[in-house]
This record gives structure tokens, C-alpha cells and sequence, in this order.
């Protein structure tokens, strides 16, 4: 099944659509699907916008939208919804779940096998931001669209 899209940005013709949003389904493809909508999401704003964005950007985005995506995935009932949105010279990235516990990075052990998600995205990004919500809570990543 493919993502639902929730809202792409405005309908105004010509305008830009700096934002996307879409509701991940529960079909075991979720995390290719997420990467997926981000490359095209930045390719789109690259392209149609003129938008500076750098490969490497878009390569981060799809590592932190990995990330942050297989985490709710495995840690939060129900469904997942992803934001993407340019702000300035950045790209946000917003995963929405169902589970209210906020994540929190593990101590460092490079004995430890998995479990490094978090701690990749809080490298890599500019700045994160963890939200509780009505029904679970929102992780927003920052990430240069030059860098």
C-alpha cells in the first residue's frame, strides 16, 4: 500500500510547496517508502522551487528519516505520520507516533549491536526537538540543506 498523502503544500499555482505531509502505512514498507518521499520531497524542492540542496543533504535526510521512522515503527502502536518542510536554509523532519515516551539516547558502548538511531540523528542534525502530543508525540529534525 502507498503512503497516504496528507497535505503536499499549497495548491496555489506556481507557488512553492515547501512541505509535505504523509500518513505511513502499516504494510512492512514503511521505511523505504519514508526514505523514498524524502529524496523526492528535496529533488522536487530542488528542481521546481530552486532551492539550493546539496547531495549530502538529501543523503542525511533519508538517514534521519530512516531512523526516526524504523524507531516508531518499533516502538509506537498505530500509525506513523511524516512531515517534511523547508524552512529557510533547512529541511525539517517531523515523525508523528502513537507512543508518548519520549526516546532517549543510550550511554555510548561500541560493544553494543543496534540501538544507535538516536544517536546517529543527533549527530547529524542541526538540532532535534522531541514534543509530546494529544494522542503520542512528534520528533522534529533540522538538517542544512547546504551541508
Amino acid at each position: 500500500m502507498e503512503p497516504v498523502p496528507v497535505d503536499e503544500g499549497d495548491t496555489v499555482p506556481g507557488a512553492p510547496r515547501l512541505r509535505a505531509s504523509y500518513a505511513l502505512q502499516d504494510d512492512g514498507s514503511w521505511i523505504a517508502q519514508a526514505r523514498h518521499l524524502a529524496a523526492a520531497f528535496l529533488t522536487r524542492v530542488r528542481a521546481e522551487d530552486g532551492l539550493a540542496v546539496s547531495t549530502r543533504a538529501v543523503e542525511v535526510t533519508q538517514l534521519v528519516v530512516s531512523e526516526l521512522v524504523t524507531n516508531a515503527r518499533k516502538y509506537a502502536p498505530g500509525p506513523v505520520g511524516l512531515d517534511l518542510r523547508v524552512t529557510g536554509d533547512a529541511v525539517e523532519v517531523v515523525v508523528r507516533d502513537g507512543n508518548p515516551s519520549p526516546p532517549t539516547a543510550r550511554a555510548a558502548d561500541p560493544g553494543r549491536v543496534g540501538q544507535h538511531g538516536l544517536e546517529i540523528v543527533m549527530a547529524v542534525a542541526l538540532a532535534l526537538d522531541v514534543r509530546q502530543e494529544p494522542a503520542g508525540k512528534s520528533i522534529t529534525a533540522r538538517i542544512s540543506l547546504l551541508a
